[in-house]
């Protein structure tokens, strides 16, 4: 009609082609950020790269900075809390950079780890665990190489060829005895000793150290070693427990008399505390190598590379004062009479399925 304004209807397919525009949209801002956090990672990755073999004079100078721009640093650990936080809380007095800790079995680290990898998600900036672990961790590729002049200092069986993890401090793995319920003359000389009915009902051991029960046997002949446990055990029993924490509290309050297996550093520790418990060598005696690494999606270069430093320099005094055993010996030597055989990490991992097998066969399921 002439004169009149006429509205024309909006064409019925309008909805859903506005539909497709903001998807599109919305498609395109995920992709953005996608990108982005791609490339922020990316960028973190190429730091760590570049700074984990940097060795100008300025090295430590240039990492201060960059942690503190960073300002903080996650580290999955498998020592205890109490250890852990002494190294921790003089790291941050020192440099002002915050930690965040997550403890876990040595287990329970390497799993977490493998999944939150697969998932594409990087919370960890530091590993610190067993050798076993540290050396699953680099077969994963999940490690960084570190070039740092600390390693110098160091026990050379702590430092790895390939440089993705080291040794900062040995696991002396010795038998632990309540100094109230057994006396010294009565103390074992050799694993046959323990044969003596005198140990029936009196023995523990840790319920997963099939790496201890691998170097000790291979150490005595396979065949001798593993006929010899199996008489151990059948003869006078062991209590089986996990944890060696708890083991040495079972021995300290006398539950278990006597154990095959327990940390020196952790009986050291009881014992200053005015505890009755005290460590033996029944040769051979074990030693595992635990160390730290770098995650290669580390999102705080700067303050991993420095915390690592710090734990092969700062940080071996700190575990020398807390009764362990640094792998840089100048802090700390070896006990005489202390002449250790090294787990094998690599060996382990390809041979564990066996040992964790006959561990089970010949201890854990004879147990009593």
């Amino acid at each position: 009609m002439e004169g009149s304004v006429v509205f024309a209807a909006a064409p019925p397919h309008r909805p859903r082609q506005l539909k497709r525009q903001l998807t599109r949209l919305v498609w395109a801002s995920i992709a953005a950020l996608v990108m982005t956090g791609s490339a922020i990672a990316q960028a973190g990755k190429s730091d760590l790269a570049e700074l984990s073999t940097y060795k100008g004079a300025d090295r430590q100078q240039r990492l201060i900075e960059g942690a503190k721009k960073e300002g903080t640093l996650t580290i999955y650990s498998s020592a205890t809390v109490e250890d852990m936080n002494a190294l921790t809380t003089a790291f941050e007095k020192k440099y002002g950079i915050k930690t965040n800790l997550w403890r876990a079995s040595s287990e329970d680290v390497l799993q977490r780890a493998v999944v939150e990898n697969r998932g594409q998600r990087y919370d960890v900036d530091v590993f610190e665990t067993n050798g076993s672990e540290m050396e699953a961790l680099h077969r994963e590729k999940l490690l960084q190489p570190v070039e740092s002049p600390a390693l110098a200092d160091l026990l050379p069986r702590a430092v790895m060829d390939h440089r993705e993890w080291v040794g900062t401090r040995l696991q002396i793995i010795a038998a632990g005895y309540n100094s109230n319920l057994v006396k010294k003359e009565e103390l074992p000389k050799s694993y046959e000793d323990l044969l003596d009915p005198r140990w029936k009902g009196r023995l523990g051991i840790e319920a997963e150290d099939a790496d201890w029960f691998a170097t000790v046997v291979t150490a005595l002949g396979e065949d001798k070693g593993m006929d010899l446990f199996k008489r151990i055990v059948a003869t006078n029993g062991v209590s089986v427990r996990k944890g060696h924490t708890l083991l040495a509290n079972l021995v300290a309050s006398g539950e278990i008399p006597l154990s095959m297996t327990v940390y020196v550093y952790k009986v050291a520790q009881y014992k200053a505390k005015g505890a009755p418990v005290d460590w033996l060598v029944i040769p051979p005696t074990v030693a595992r190598v635990n160390g730290i690494g770098i995650s290669r999606q580390s999102q705080h270069p700067n303050a991993a590379l420095l915390f690592y430093d710090f734990m092969l320099t700062d940080g071996q005094a700190i575990l020398a004062e807390r009764d362990f055993f640094p792998t840089n010996i100048k802090m700390k030597p070896l006990p005489a009479g202390i002449d250790p055989v090294f787990v094998d990490s690599a060996k382990l991992l390809d041979e564990g399925a066996k040992w964790d097998k006959l561990y089970k066969q010949i201890v854990l399921d004879r147990a009593h």
